[in-house]
């Protein structure tokens, strides 16, 4: 798949030492940070700030030319906003870090196109050179594959400066994986659906895991008829691009714990006969985003070399109103045994998720994440930029500890027990339409009816943060944000 993507590399090269078109300084309280060495040049740099009344203001930039003392030809002062480098405590820290990733985010998305590029922003601790890593690597992103004239916007070579130190340099080295795999997601839920279907994803899946060594299984639509895949196979039999499940599987030696993700993976949602408004579809090619992240996520627990056995199953489908479609009223076998009645076509996310759990479930692993773009409830719930987490509460206190590490917005919700009666049908064991008020908590209860009682298992529905329709900020550029990957990664290595 190509790239939009800038790569970074790692120096201990003093700040006014760097050599670069750009070098990036973050300023914080109308004072700028990391030249505590370098008095002439910080004073110098400090006129500048005053002069053009930069405040430092969170996310702010501006580009001035270096005053001497520096090797650099420019200088694009960021705002860290009220910043404390040498804060301590799990929460104070993360704080500290993700100003660092959104300054860096900020400071790559102001740089079209500069050849080089020297990040000086103040990283004294090796989580704190991650950080800048990420963020740099998420702000230099650009999905140009599909444009003619704007290859000219990316970024080139990108140096993250810090301290000298085999720590340093291995977090530099993590930081940039956790970036290209986000960054990999978000290439995936960007990619038109005409080029993106079931068949193409999965292809794109085995290619990225057989670079790796990996595990990937595909079934098609002969083996999801004869396993009993009937979610997956009801969904998807409305369009003339058939459904998949693609399995990964990362399993190195001496793994004693196994974490297993499912991802929601429809490559395109019309609705099916339960026809969507037309405003309503023009960012559906976003809808397989909880299956980007999932994949990306093991791809990249598996470049780290993370001790943790991890699994990825993809359900992948189209959801089209072909001739073949479901018909509202259809009961549709599921691979658990369970029957469900399809009271409306668009609500089809959760049945290719219910098949995908049953089967990631029977495999009994130590902790079990969906990911799904679900809901809109969730949208009206939490707003655009923060995911809901539900399911049991280990599994979910763990995956909200890991987003607020990993510096993503995630907030826990309850699964109230009446909310399953909403989905009682006369035809089957369930139908597929829950209550419409807290229907992000409905279908949370829905996707329960389909994992073991004892299993710890959480599901995020990431369906605001996984696109932004409106204006980029910090590292989240328009369109796919890549939304998941870093807590699912995180969590797996806090998974016990």
């Amino acid at each position: 798949m190509p790239s939009a993507s800038t790569p970074t590399s790692y120096s201990s090269t003093t700040l006014v030492k760097a050599t670069a078109s750009v070098l990036v300084l973050g300023v914080a309280d109308d004072k700028v940070l990391g030249l505590d060495t370098a008095k002439t040049a910080r004073t110098a740099l400090e006129d500048v700030v005053r002069a053009i009344e930069f405040s430092g203001k969170a996310g702010s930039t501006a580009r001035v030319a270096a005053p001497k003392g520096f090797s650099s030809s420019s200088i694009l002062l960021v705002g860290l906003g009220t910043f404390d480098s040498t804060a301590s405590g799990n929460d104070a820290a993360a704080k500290s870090h993700e100003a660092l990733r959104r300054a860096a985010g900020s400071a790559l998305r102001a740089l079209d196109g500069v050849d080089s590029i020297a990040m000086g922003l103040p990283a004294i601790t090796a989580q704190a050179v991650e950080a800048v890593t990420i963020g740099a690597g998420l702000g230099a992103y650009r999905f140009i594959d599909y444009r003619s004239q704007d290859a000219d916007k990316v970024p080139g070579t990108v140096t993250i400066l810090g301290p000298k130190s085999k720590e340093h340099s291995a977090a530099h080295a993590n930081g940039a994986i956790i970036a290209a795999a986000t960054n990999r997601a978000r290439d995936l839920v960007n990619t038109p659906p005409l080029d993106l279907y079931p068949e193409s994803f999965a292809q794109r899946v085995k290619d990225q895991g057989k670079e790796r060594k990996l595990k990937v299984s595909v079934l098609g639509e002969k083996e999801l008829q004869a396993g009993g895949y009937g979610g997956l196979i009801g969904v998807g039999q409305g369009s003339t691009r058939g459904p998949r499940l693609v399995k990964v599987e990362y399993s190195p030696k001496g793994a004693e714990r196994h974490v297993s993700f499912v991802g929601k993976g429809i490559t395109f949602d019309s609705g099916g006969i339960s026809l969507k408004p037309a405003a309503s579809m023009e960012d559906m090619k976003s809808d397989m985003a909880g299956a980007a992240a999932v994949v990306q996520a093991l791809f990249a627990i598996a470049d780290l070399g993370l001790p943790v056995r991890a699994t990825a199953w993809l359900p992948l489908a189209e959801n089209m109103p072909g001739s073949s479609a479901t018909r509202p009223s259809d009961v549709l076998h599921m691979r658990s045994g369970k029957t469900v009645e399809v009271t409306n076509t668009d609500a089809e996310g959760r049945l290719v998720l219910a098949d995908a759990l049953a089967d990631a479930d029977a495999e009994n692993p130590d902790l079990l994440i969906d990911v799904a773009t679900l809901t809109g409830a969730q949208v009206v719930a939490l707003g655009n930029r923060t995911s809901g987490v539900m399911g049991a509460e280990a599994a979910r206190s763990l995956v909200t500890a890991s987003a607020t590490e990993a510096g993503e917005e995630m907030w826990a919700m309850p699964i109230p027990e009446e909310m399953l009666s909403g989905f009682d049908s006369n035809a089957a064991d369930l139908k597929n339409s829950g209550p419409r008020h807290g229907g992000m908590l409905a279908a949370a209860a829905f996707l329960q009816e389909f994992v073991s009682e004892d299993a710890n298992w959480a599901h995020i529905d990431i369906a605001g943060p996984s696109f932004n329709t409106g204006s980029a900020f910090g590292y989240t550029p328009v369109a796919a944000t890549g939304a998941a990957v870093r807590t699912l990664i995180q969590a797996a290595k806090q998974v016990n």
